[in-house]
């Protein structure tokens, strides 16, 4: 990290997932002769994930939301720099609409980078969703939003202590190479 007007500078990559109680049933393991029973559900019930991620030493940030838009951007981004109060952020993220919107309220801390666009392959936080997705919600079926959003809270807060499996995860090398020959 280096050091910008007296303040350290943290590079965090941003990215927003949906969640909801579509079931995602998937094979399964059971010993012979046992068939496992995978419940399924289709309710149109959703809520969102944001998160932000710095690659180099794997500080995740994140927060559930009920919605997708520039109000709820301008929560994250408020709440990402409040937890980083004495470093200067670079966010780096999508084009998506309420990235860009012109009521979109970036904190003094913080400068924007668009990625290019159709490119998510490039946005490590998605390496997060599929991971989360695979470990915590395959093969299960809530009862209802709020139970879904807490199993959420206790997958988001795993990954968030779990540092070092962040990092494995979204560390990649030409990331890593780009911030550590940028100073």
């Amino acid at each position: 990290m280096s050091k910008t007007n007296d303040r350290t500078l943290r590079i965090m990559f941003h990215d927003e997932a949906r969640f909801g109680r579509i079931s995602d049933p998937r094979r399964c393991w059971a010993p012979a002769p046992c068939r496992p029973v995978v419940h399924a559900a289709i309710v149109q019930e959703f809520t969102y994930a944001y998160a932000a991620v710095s690659p180099l030493d794997g500080i995740l940030d994140s927060l559930i939301l009920p919605a997708v838009g520039t109000d709820m951007m301008n929560l994250f981004l408020t709440e990402v720099a409040l937890r980083h109060p004495d470093e200067f952020l670079i966010m780096i993220m999508d084009g998506a609409g309420w990235h860009t919107a012109r009521d979109l309220q970036i904190p003094e801390n913080m400068h924007i980078l668009y990625l290019p666009p159709y490119s998510p392959e490039l946005n490590p936080v998605e390496h997060l969703w599929e991971e989360i997705r695979e470990k915590d919600f395959w093969n299960r079926v809530f009862a209802n939003i709020e139970a879904l959003e807490i199993h959420l809270m206790h997958s988001l807060a795993r990954m968030e202590r779990n540092r070092a499996q962040v990092q494995q995860l979204t560390g990649w090398q030409w990331i890593i190479d780009a911030i550590l020959n940028a100073n």
